[in-house]
């Protein structure tokens, strides 16, 4: 009996293995085949003769690139190749509670440098009715808001507004996935270093000053300052 069960998991093994090498070889296929969003992908049988493998092995496969997102079945058409929402499929892992240690730190991390990196497309975008809406959020914060580290209610506004502009879709997805994470670690003393003694920063008010009469330079240098405390948090 325990011969049997060891065969079977062996075989389930084996199995799974070979699904992730089909994965891999479609894939790689569709793309020699050069085709784009909403062409027809082959079908099961010429591709179980193509890659020499059963029809069984080439549904779990394309199951797989279904749950991916890289294909879809279609009336009339069979699976087709689309565009996958990859901001869509990483939300549903995006969950601090669910990550370990390093990644959350990373995850961090690239929050910061994407509030650095926008600068020259804020300065591209940014119009007058966008400076006077930011002026706006920043009246509405409690005056305490100015002399935190980070409220994320705050941080949603003010910073989501600075995405807007942009006008990069994918950006704005990714902020959105992110705060939670940076809000959670923000407040867990076991990924960063304690708070320090307060430190001077640039708070919003004055990073829509920069942006309605300085440069995307003096922008990224403000951003910088305004994130201060974090990298301190991080590196000291």
């Amino acid at each position: 009996m325990v011969n049997e069960n060891l065969k079977k998991e062996l075989l389930t093994v084996d199995t799974s293995s070979l699904v992730d090498k089909v994965v891999e070889r479609l894939v790689n296929l569709l793309q020699q085949k050069k085709l784009k969003v909403g062409d027809s992908i082959p079908k099961e049988l010429e591709l179980t003769e193509t890659l020499g493998v059963s029809r069984t092995v080439i549904r779990e496969a394309l199951t797989r690139l279904k749950m991916m997102g890289l294909i879809a079945s279609k009336k009339k058409k069979g699976s087709v190749i689309t565009s996958p929402d990859i901001f869509g499929i990483m939300s549903r892992s995006m969950n601090p509670h669910v990550l370990d240690q390093n990644t959350l730190r990373e995850i961090f991390e690239i929050r910061l440098v994407l509030e650095i990196g926008m600068a020259d497309f804020l300065f591209q975008r940014i119009t007058k009715e966008d400076i006077k809406e930011l002026r706006e959020i920043v009246s509405n914060e409690p005056p305490v808001a100015q002399h935190h580290l980070f409220n994320i209610d705050h941080e949603i506004k003010f910073h989501g507004k600075l995405y807007e502009i942009t006008g990069n879709e994918a950006l704005k997805k990714f902020q959105r996935m992110l705060l939670p994470v940076f809000d959670y670690v923000h407040k867990s003393s076991h990924l960063l270093k304690e708070p320090y003694p307060f430190k001077t920063f640039v708070s919003h008010n004055q990073l829509v000053d920069i942006l309605e009469n300085g440069t995307p330079e003096d922008f990224r240098n403000g951003m910088r300052a305004h994130l201060e405390n974090h990298f301190v948090r991080l590196f000291s």
